[in-house]
């Protein structure tokens, strides 16, 4: 029987205890690590790489998926299993390619089908893909509210109304806040998806803006115009941004 390594995540240690004496019913689980928040939980998996992790969704500092998107890349060959008392957050689960999300209060029995799951899962060559529809409704499920940038040891937090505007950057994008710049894995389209679109518009394939910070947009060839901004940064703007600029004003 092929052993896994399980990393247990959640900031209430009766939880831990109980989903400790449940898997110690499965002798082809080993614990690996106990974490009471995501910033313990980022650096187990990263020291330990699991074939299991189980995460609960709200904690202190970080959420099950922010610690998911600061761990984006080392969780290729990780079951992730959510254990939490809330159920709103169960298409997000999905969307994120979870194998299951288990609802507290749950018993042995129905950790024991997350478990065939997850066994099931590991076997394979890579993740099941959700639903399409599944994965839709949870991707406007509820816009970004902060924004995580690993940089080394540390984690920069920016909130969402800190953003003057988004460039992409190769493989990157590039957040523009506050006078400083933070570099993230990840591209426009998908950042795009994610932010409230009221609040940003992309007005060119290459950047995204906080209409908030717009201060004018000025012609500056034919039909071609200039966006700027308060700081006095000045971003181009394609003809289809315009129009998306336009319904959005």
């Amino acid at each position: 029987m092929q052993q896994l390594k399980a990393v247990i995540v959640d900031d209430e240690a009766p939880a831990r205890m109980v989903l400790r004496e449940y898997l110690a019913a499965h002798g082809d689980i080993t614990i690996a690590a106990e974490c009471a928040n995501g910033f313990e939980a980022v650096k187990a998996v990263a020291e330990h790489r699991p074939d299991l992790l189980f995460l609960d969704v709200q904690m202190p500092k970080l959420d099950g998926f922010e610690v998911l998107d600061l761990l984006a890349g080392a969780l290729d060959r990780t079951a992730v299993i959510f254990a939490t008392a809330y159920d709103e957050f169960a298409l997000r689960a999905f969307e994120v390619h979870a194998v299951d999300y288990l609802l507290k209060p749950y018993g042995a029995e129905r950790l024991g089908d997350a478990l065939a799951r997850a066994r099931a899962r590991l076997g394979r060559e890579g993740p099941a893909a959700p639903p399409r529809q599944l994965a839709d409704e949870a991707r406007h499920a509820r816009a970004l509210e902060r924004i995580l940038v690993r940089d080394g040891a540390q984690v920069h937090v920016i909130p969402i109304e800190q953003i003057d505007y988004v460039e992409a950057q190769d493989d990157y994008v590039a957040f523009h806040a506050a006078g400083r710049t933070h570099l993230k894995e990840q591209t426009l389209a998908e950042l795009e998806q994610a932010l409230d679109a009221t609040r940003f518009v992309r007005i060119h394939r290459s950047y995204i803006v906080n209409v908030e910070r717009i201060a004018r947009v000025e012609l500056y060839a034919k039909d071609s115009r200039v966006a700027i901004l308060r700081d006095g940064s000045r971003l181009p703007v394609s003809r289809a941004g315009y129009q998306r600029l336009n319904a959005l004003l």
